[in-house]
């Protein structure tokens, strides 16, 4: 009565209780809670209409463990919430009891921990909670766009699986000595577009792979290759050397790494995804000369590189200079997937949509590591980081064990399943995570 009157403007109504027969209506025991018997504090409203203090739903709540009411037991969907009505109308009318509750509430250490719990049982389940009250325009929206991107994201993934460049993992395959004059173009072309003004040479000169085997650095720069440019052929011999002591093509993009090392492959992806810096540092510690030299000079660069190409910037590499090690840390302590993002935007030209994929992914997961340090701030949770830092290592440290022992039996066909799934459909879902995250952080403004 006295909300709607003042709404409408008609402050000379504000005191509506005096009024001897509204009194009569109104008493305490109509706006008692059936847990505690005792004025409604925080009233939550469940689906089945009956409404309880929200500190004795949630000390009901941790003691069963079941999502029902109370006094009906018919169970509650979705997340109760506080009926802000009902709790402005009695905090109006019994000022003084809910103020006096209150303070006895705020002392009951064992109804602080049970809202808490309460709360972040809450937290957990919005995301998963499907919305069955009214329809939200900008939900609908956004979930047409998610549904355009999974519908590119299966095109392409149908295009990479249907039209892999079976030639690129042939060679990485196939030993240099039977390859031919059209094989040993294509292991050309792949070293950079400078390349290409060299092909026509090796073309008239039929060279097949045991030619390729012979020729030295004293071969290319007399008729008729005739490389005069040095840059161009000491990638050349840089690239043959590897090939000659490998015996085979080295792998120099993303889908010939994953035809040798398809384990390998997947594991980092999942991993640099979970846990990036786990992941760098076990780079470090087990793969240094393969796989986190060439990513530390490729995000921090020593010098202006000489070559012109991504492939052959990374075929003479050292060991990182103290700049790039500094700038490295600085990154990987508190930036990691931008680490991540630089790695594949300096690939772009090798891996067009893929790496615009990864890095749009890594771009999301670090606004979701962001929203996950402010809500451990806001909580004021942040004591907590260094024991949630040893679970998660445990974690994966366990889940990597697990996949390490029982990857023999896994089908292949599920590990690229996997794989794609990972690489394509990822950034889409952590779309919706974000996007959710930013409305419960707007929901916590209001």
């Amino acid at each position: 009565m006295e909300e709607v009157e003042t709404l409408q403007g008609e402050t000379e109504k504000v005191e509506p209780c005096p009024t001897p027969g509204l009194g009569q209506q109104i008493s305490v025991s109509e706006f008692l809670c059936h847990c505690c018997y005792d004025v409604l504090i925080n009233p939550t409203t469940l689906n089945c209409g009956h409404s309880f203090c929200r500190h004795c739903l949630a000390l009901w709540w941790v003691s069963s463990k079941k999502n029902e009411c109370p006094e009906c037991r018919e169970k509650w969907e979705g997340f109760p919430k506080i009926n802000i009505l009902l709790r402005d109308v009695i905090e109006k009318l019994f000022s003084d009891v809910i103020e006096q509750r209150k303070e006895d509430i705020q002392q009951n250490s064992d109804v602080a921990h049970s809202l808490a719990t309460f709360q972040k049982y809450g937290n957990d389940q919005m995301p998963t909670v499907p919305n069955t009250g009214r329809i939200n325009p900008r939900g609908g929206f956004f979930s047409g766009v998610l549904t355009a991107l999974t519908c590119v994201a299966v095109v392409l993934l149908g295009y990479h699986w249907s039209s892999r460049e079976f030639e690129d993992d042939l060679l990485v395959h196939k030993p240099v000595a039977k390859w031919t004059a059209e094989e040993v173009i294509l292991w050309l072309e792949q070293l950079g577009p400078w390349a290409s003004h060299y092909k026509e040479r090796f073309l008239l000169e039929k060279v097949n792979g045991r030619l390729l085997l012979t020729l030295t650095e004293e071969d290319f720069t007399k008729e008729p290759y005739s490389v005069e440019n040095s840059n161009h052929r000491r990638a050349i011999m840089a690239e043959l050397e590897c090939v000659k002591t490998l015996g085979v093509k080295p792998p120099q993009n993303l889908w010939e790494y994953k035809a040798v090392n398809p384990g390998k492959s997947l594991f980092l992806l999942y991993a640099l995804k979970s846990s990036p810096r786990l992941s760098m540092l076990y780079l470090y510690l087990f793969d240094y000369a393969e796989a986190f030299l060439p990513f530390i000079h490729t995000i921090c660069p020593m010098q202006e590189d000489e070559y012109e190409d991504t492939v052959t910037k990374l075929l003479d590499l050292k060991d990182p200079s103290w700049r790039q090690w500094r700038e490295f840390t600085v990154k990987y302590l508190f930036l990691p997937y931008q680490l991540i993002a630089e790695f594949a935007w300096d690939w772009l030209d090798v891996h067009y949509w893929t790496s615009r994929f990864i890095i749009v992914n890594a771009m999301l997961l670090s606004v979701l590591e962001l929203f996950s340090f402010w809500r451990l701030w806001s909580r004021g949770q942040l004591k907590t980081i260094p024991h949630r830092m040893w679970t998660h290592f445990w974690k994966v440290s366990t889940q990597g064990l697990f996949v390490a022992i029982f990857w023999p039996f896994i089908p292949q066909f599920v590990c690229n399943c996997l794989f794609y799934w990972a690489l394509y459909f990822n950034p889409i879902i952590n779309i919706d995570l974000v996007v959710t995250e930013i409305r419960r952080l707007e929901t916590q403004v209001q």
